[in-house]
């Protein structure tokens, strides 16, 4: 579904598992930084609003977003996180920058879903200018972060709930 369609923000509570026992990775794009830290407050406040203990959300920072892949494995090799959300934002511009840095962390963050036994959530802002992301990253189309943090919640109730 198209996000204009849909307000990143809204979910039923009633549908998203308790995160009491739950421990999360957020690696966060330190470019477009207005638009990333937005992310991971939305994403910071609905694991906390869900039961997440704010001592069990480990924040990373990288460079940019296609650096988010390597981070997102350091953050699954080095913690015993249940989660890791990867937030970031790529903004379009004049030149195929854009197509390359948005493939290339596509694939790797679902390669990283592949490889290991943790889920990688993919929070990254493809848009193509400022407005958007800000419309994406708490304005009027909710904030990414919010439905990242409620995919991580429900990625490791299944994962639970399946003995993995």
């Amino acid at each position: 579904m198209a996000t204009n369609l849909k307000n990143l923000s809204d979910y039923n509570k009633s549908n998203v598992p308790s995160a009491a026992n739950m421990k999360f990775g957020i690696v966060v794009s330190e470019w477009n930084e207005e638009i990333t830290e937005a992310l991971y407050q939305g994403a910071y406040n609905t694991l906390v609003l869900n039961g997440a203990n704010p001592n069990n959300i480990i924040k990373k920072y990288v460079p940019g977003s296609f650096e988010l892949t390597k981070g997102s494995k350091y953050m699954a090799e080095c913690t015993d996180v249940d989660a890791v959300i990867c937030l970031g934002c790529v903004i379009q511009g004049e030149t195929p920058h854009f197509d390359f840095v948005c493939n290339g962390v596509t694939q790797g963050i679902t390669q990283l879903n592949l490889d290991y036994n943790v889920p990688f959530i993919f929070g990254l802002l493809t848009t193509l200018d400022q407005q958007q992301a800000l419309d994406r990253a708490g304005g009027k189309h909710g904030n990414k972060g919010d439905e990242a943090a409620v995919t991580a919640i429900k990625m490791v109730q299944m994962g639970r709930s399946l003995n993995r």
